[in-house]
């Protein structure tokens, strides 16, 4: 259950899917795998959920697959006889909830009052979903309820879209943000498979935010870093910053007062979270080196270094502060 619950933290956002034919569930399934997000929540709005999700489950193993819309037990039977990993309602169901909590079934409750938060912690789930989000004061209201739940994680799905991602999942009590702008029920239809992954990564392109941090500079020695940060700061006229181990001319160019990883220096990527910048990474195949991470003082990612070397440059992460 933890090891469903952590690859959908890491995901940071789930599709949620209406699918109408059971025949459009793998096409959609690969559409999202190959945009980056391997995983969907196929709601129980229409006959074909059942069969949509044994489709994925069957033939997509690298698709993470649940069930959304759940209201009764009986709905959750079938959708666990179908494959799914993990169970999400619109409203808390005591009966929906006890029946997933029994079977150690991941399940995300919906909730809209502390009144609710409260049943679900009475039930021992932690993570829960505030639906519909955008209807009942967005984050605002997110950030003002969840305030008296310190281990309380939520899903917001109801109004999310690529124009307020951001401002959700950044919020450190945000779980993962449940979203169907990239997957409307048009899409689908229309067989427009492509236009859901281009979506698709452009909703990870905003959560993880990555962009150039600065440019690491390898040098010899102490001396020889702080001649080339003066010299770039002055033909530049930027601000010249002295440091420990390196110094800067400016926030973007780093000189190293010794040979650090990469046979040039490194380049410094900024991300929104390392976390799940390293679980998408690592989706796609790209390996990173956790033995060089380095924690802030309240223990959360600092930077961490992919192996190897891109044009005699190393590349490490940097968390966005």
């Amino acid at each position: 259950m933890q090891d469903t619950l952590k690859t959908i933290n890491d995901m940071g956002i789930v599709p949620v899917v209406k699918i109408d034919d059971a025949k459009d569930a793998v096409p959609l399934a690969k559409a999202l795998a190959e945009g980056g997000l391997p995983v969907a929540e196929i709601t129980f709005r229409t006959a074909a959920a059942a069969d949509a999700i044994k489709a994925i489950s069957s033939e997509c193993k690298n698709v993470l697959v649940g069930a959304g819309t759940v209201v009764n037990v009986e709905q959750a039977e079938r959708a666990l006889a179908a494959g799914a990993k993990f169970i999400v309602t619109p409203g808390l169901s005591p009966a929906v909830v006890k029946y997933c909590v029994d079977r150690k079934v991941p399940i995300t409750p919906g909730i809209t009052t502390p009144t609710e938060i409260q049943m679900a912690l009475d039930h021992g789930v932690d993570v829960v979903k505030f639906f519909p989000a955008d209807a009942f004061g967005g984050i605002k209201t997110l950030k003002a309820m969840s305030a008296p739940y310190a281990q309380v994680k939520f899903i917001p799905t109801g109004g999310i879209s690529a124009a307020n991602l951001a401002e959700y999942i950044l919020f450190p009590k945000v779980f993962a943000c449940g979203g169907t702008w990239m997957v409307k029920d048009e899409f689908i239809k229309a067989g427009q498979f492509a236009e859901i992954t281009r979506l698709t990564r452009e909703a990870i392109n905003i959560m993880l935010g990555f962009d150039l941090g600065h440019i690491g500079i390898n040098t010899n020695e102490a001396d020889s870093s702080l001649k080339l940060a003066k010299s770039l700061s002055a033909i530049f006229n930027l601000a010249l910053k002295e440091g420990n181990s390196s110094n800067f001319a400016g926030k973007g160019i780093e000189v190293n007062k010794s040979k650090g990883l990469g046979a040039n220096g490194h380049i410094a990527i900024a991300t929104n979270s390392i976390t799940r910048a390293v679980a998408y990474l690592e989706r796609k195949g790209i390996a990173v080196d956790m033995n060089t991470a380095k924690k802030d003082a309240g223990g959360n990612y600092a930077a961490v270094y992919l192996k190897g070397e891109f044009g005699g440059f190393a590349i490490h992460l940097l968390q966005r502060k």
